[in-house]
């Protein structure tokens, strides 16, 4: 979950350290350090809280040098404070390391080192790695054989960076299991290390993707790949094309704001060339989908976390109605430890905005291992999920840093549902005049999303009746059923709101005793095949007394009847109403978070990336 910035080259390390960890401070702020060489030995700035405290203490006390890390702490290990703040230096101050993960034989390795004498100065497991480097390096041994000995002995998935006043001109970083990203940035004369694309993007779209089991030794001019045996391996670079700016802020004032304000870019980026609207025909060449191999699935399991899973829950019905092939949607985080039912005609889709996400990766390896065939929906170029996959959809949607998941939530749902379109044809279980109507359905999806996201005015005269509740509820049916899910989660992570979304069916049979004008109601109720019964449990929140906030189509002249307020999208083809169904709902979040005074882009406690399991 960690953020991990660093550099090597002519220019100011902690300037441009810093600049990195500001772009990478959405996963995680609890507290932010950075380590220069400088004049011979390391400098440390680091404090508790927000990247901000370490902006004060650079201003106060600068620090020069032209390589070093940086880290920006989710915290697992030790308290959110200075002493447990990255980087961790060992007991001769001469090794630096930060650290993205958790060492599962923290507590034998701690005990072994305090035999020997070694005083701890932090709560963290990270000190563990470098106090153990140093021994090394006190054999004689250089940085990266110390580090390759001392990772050898490690339990977990990680990623680490260590630098050593010893050898000032590299770093050594390496990534074991799927704890972590590691991206290398290729510069002139110069070398970025971070664990996500964005806080290098200014400086270089040369990259190359570490995988598990690989370190890396990094100088100004050289770059060295290795696997833990010590072999030597090729480097693979690759371009990345996302545009620099795409992960700024810009004029907005949340990253939030803006990605949802992006949404009908996102579509249109998802839907641009892989759609052939006269001939009525979807490509997703990535895929590497064939009509042999379409035939021979048997059925799909959605493997996802959170938001993603949510998308994964809309897929299954789109799936199953189009291309008629029975759909699981597994939590990620379970998937592996159930010894779930998987072969060589299972198609297991894992959906991942990261790509870097360990439950999701974990379950990845598992399907792997029984043999099925995996494909990926991911944004993140380049990530371990897209290049563990057989094939993948690439989400298209750009960078996004916001916490709380929007545009890369609706771009999951189009490449569903073009999955489902394209299957259904490989698999001859649809007549051409189907195919034609709901290839041609995408064509107005952009302009309906830019419809949505303009009717933020709607929504702000709405958010002051969720201002000050404490609980709330949200329901829907069938295809919105995943959007009542997607739009309590909103709400809790940003506005810290307790709100849960529930199948509507479902309320009679427990929820609905909660009902009262205290417990506001959020109703997904737009035309679709389920609205004659979603009309139906509005009504029986009514005759309780509830607050009713309906999400409806433009037109619906029953709604306005027995709703309080009406949150109204645009009349489109229900199988892709979740696209514009969820923009309302999370604009209702936002406002609600920005009246309670909640950090919309930080929301407490989370981290955008879930590395750690």
């Amino acid at each position: 979950m960690c953020g991990i910035v660093g550099y090597v080259g002519s220019r100011d390390a902690a300037s441009l350290i810093y600049e990195g960890l500001e772009r990478l401070e959405y996963r995680g702020y609890d507290s932010a350090g950075l380590a220069v060489i400088s004049n011979g030995r390391i400098e440390v700035r680091r404090d508790a809280g927000k990247i901000s405290s370490l902006r004060a203490l650079l201003q106060t006390s600068p620090v020069e040098g032209t390589i070093g890390v940086g880290h920006t702490r989710w915290a697992t290990h030790g308290k959110p404070c200075a002493r447990n703040a990255h980087p961790q230096l060992g007991s001769t101050g001469e090794v630096a390391v930060v650290h993205n993960g958790i060492i599962e034989n923290y507590l034998e390795l701690q005990k072994e080192l305090a035999e020997q004498g070694v005083q701890f100065k932090s709560e963290t497991d990270t000190e563990i790695i470098v106090q153990l480097v140093e021994r090394h390096l006190a054999q004689g041994f250089s940085l990266s054989e110390a580090a390759r000995r001392v990772i050898a002995r490690l339990e977990g998935a990680h990623a680490i960076v260590l630098i050593s006043a010893k050898e000032p001109d590299r770093l050594v970083v390496a990534r074991l299991g799927y704890g972590g990203g590691v991206t290398i940035g290729i510069g002139d004369g110069e070398m970025f290390l971070a664990s996500d694309i964005p806080a290098i993007l200014n400086h270089t779209r040369q990259m190359v993707f570490l995988e598990p089991g690989q370190y890396a030794v990094i100088q100004r001019d050289k770059l060295e790949v290795h696997l833990l045996n010590g072999e030597s391996i090729p480097v693979k670079v690759q371009t990345v094309e996302w545009e620099s700016g795409s992960a700024d802020k810009g004029t907005y004032d949340h990253y939030t704001l803006k990605e949802i304000n992006e949404q009908p870019y996102t579509i249109a980026s998802t839907i641009g060339g892989r759609v052939d609207f006269t001939a009525g025909q979807i490509r997703l060449p990535e895929l590497n989908l064939t009509p042999e191999k379409a035939a021979r699935i048997k059925r799909i399991i959605i493997t996802a976390c959170g938001t993603a899973a949510h998308a994964g829950m809309v897929g299954k019905i789109l799936i199953e109605r189009i291309a008629r092939l029975p759909v699981e949607v597994d939590i990620a985080s379970e998937f592996r430890y159930r010894e779930p039912i998987v072969d060589e005609d299972t198609a297991v889709i894992a959906i991942s905005q990261s790509g870097e996400t360990a439950d999701t990766l974990a379950a990845m390896a598992e399907a792997r291992k029984r043999k099925a065939i995996l494909w990926g929906i991911v944004n993140a170029i380049g990530s371990q999920a897209m290049r563990m996959a057989d094939g993948c959809i690439p989400m298209k949607a750009g960078p996004e840093i916001g916490v709380a998941s929007t545009k890369a939530y609706i771009a999951p749902l189009v490449d569903l549902y073009m999955l489902a379109v394209l299957l259904a044809e490989m698999r001859g279980n649809l007549e051409p005049a189907q195919r034609m109507t709901l290839v041609r359905n995408l064509y107005t999806l952009p302009d309906l999303v830019s419809e949505c996201v303009a009717r933020q005015s709607d929504v702000q005269s709405v958010a002051p009746l969720l201002k000050d509740i404490e609980h709330c509820l949200f329901m829907g049916r069938g295809i919105q059923m995943p959007t009542a899910y997607e739009g309590a989660l909103k709400l809790k992570e940003i506005s810290y709101i307790h709100a849960e979304g529930y199948p509507a069916g479902e309320m009679k049979h427990g929820p609905i005793a909660l009902i009262d004008r205290e417990m506001p109601v959020v109703a997904i109720v737009t035309r679709d095949p389920w609205y004659e019964k979603m009309i139906g449990q509005v009504e029986q929140v009514k005759a309780r007394g509830g607050l009713i906030i309906a999400v409806a189509t433009d037109g619906d002249e029953r709604i306005p009847e027995i709703a309080d307020e009406i949150l109204w999208v645009p009349d489109i083809p229900w199988m892709l109403s979740p696209v514009t169904a969820i923009i309302p709902l999370q604009l209702l979040a936002y406002q609600t978070a920005l009246l309670r005074g909640a950090d919309v882009d930080q929301p407490r406690n989370l981290a955008k990336s879930v590395t750690v399991e």
